[in-house]
């Protein structure tokens, strides 16, 4: 279920007036593991926070109980939240193992709780599959941070719907990115890169999904959506005029491009803008043509009792903590 980080992010951006999104992401394990806890701060980088994601593997495990309580505790107090109470702050517990209880130096998930409503922090948990030891404590941080609980599938209970329009939509995800030009240093180049890589290589629904939330995402102002998010595309700064063609920096510029003389240059990266407008434009109908698909579909899912267990519930759970922050939902 991991590519449903669009689909929640997709939920999230759907609310209006339109707010700024930012993820953050920790993994947790257990002491005789590779790791106990890998944290990555709040980001609106979603790309960069899905590729970190992609990378865990569920190695170990197996050997309950987990190190839910230093997790929690690192997710209320070393996330940079904001400290505005005007501000959606929510944490999604999930796993399907209980916590240690047994370790003296971890703060136990009751005091975190605590110190998570201080902060105005909902904590949500999402049990993955019905171990019996997990569901009382799952429910109790759900309660105690006035969070909500909900138990799906190990699998994620998660539906891929198919729509008639994944096929040209994959199309223009690939034609868009090679609209990408890497702009920066070598190893912004290479972060670049890498996030175009798994761009392409994600699920179509996934993909769809990414496309989406970014279109979303657009600012009011901004002539044409990222194609990766966080920087590093040359043709997005110059679609959005945040850079101009007698600015370009050539040793930022990828060897193909910067070995160009500067009429050639300057005409492929005018058409490389012009491209990304194109296809964005085209994209745009296909992608409200699947939502309106997928409405559709999901409504017939849960009137025949098979809708997608994660997107239900998470779905549930954030439109209706954002109502309470004056967010709405049409």
């Amino acid at each position: 279920a991991k590519e449903k980080i669009w689909s929640m992010a997709n939920e999230m951006i759907s609310a209006k007036p339109t707010p700024e999104i930012r993820i953050g992401l920790i993994g947790y394990r257990d002491k005789t593991d590779a790791y106990i806890t890998k944290v990555y701060p709040l980001s609106n980088d979603i790309d960069d926070i899905y590729a970190k994601l992609m990378a865990f593997k569920a190695q170990g495990g197996g050997d309950t109980p987990e190190a839910v309580n230093q997790a929690l505790n690192e997710g209320v107090t070393k996330m940079d939240w904001s400290k505005s109470r005007d501000v959606l702050k929510v944490i999604f517990l999930v796993g399907d193992a209980p916590p240690h209880m047994d370790y003296k130096q971890d703060v136990k998930y009751t005091d975190s709780c605590k110190l998570a409503m201080k902060k105005d922090i909902i904590v949500n948990t999402i049990q993955c599959g019905s171990m019996a030891s997990t569901t009382p404590i799952w429910q109790e941080i759900a309660r105690k941070a006035e969070g909500k609980f909900a138990r799906i599938l190990q699998s994620g209970g998660v539906i891929a719907i198919a729509t008639p329009f994944d096929k040209e939509i994959a199309a223009h995800n690939a034609r868009l990115g090679r609209t990408v030009t890497v702009y920066g240093d070598a190893r912004m180049q290479r972060f670049a890169a890498s996030k175009r890589s798994l761009a392409l290589s994600a699920p179509a629904a996934a993909s769809a999904d990414r496309l989406h939330y970014l279109s979303k995402a657009k600012e009011k102002s901004a002539k044409a959506a990222e194609v990766i998010s966080g920087g590093g595309d040359l043709t997005d700064l110059l679609a959005n005029d945040k850079l101009k063609l007698a600015d370009i920096e050539e040793k930022k510029l990828p060897e193909n491009v910067r070995k160009m003389n500067k009429k050639d240059r300057e005409a492929y990266l005018t058409k490389q803008v012009e491209e990304r407008k194109k296809l964005q434009t085209e994209l745009n109908a296909l992608l409200k043509k699947r939502s309106t698909f997928i409405i559709t579909k999901k409504a017939e899912l849960k009137k025949a009792g098979k809708g997608d267990g994660f997107d239900e519930k998470v779905g549930g759970f954030i439109r209706e903590q954002a109502a309470k922050k004056g967010f709405r939902y049409e």
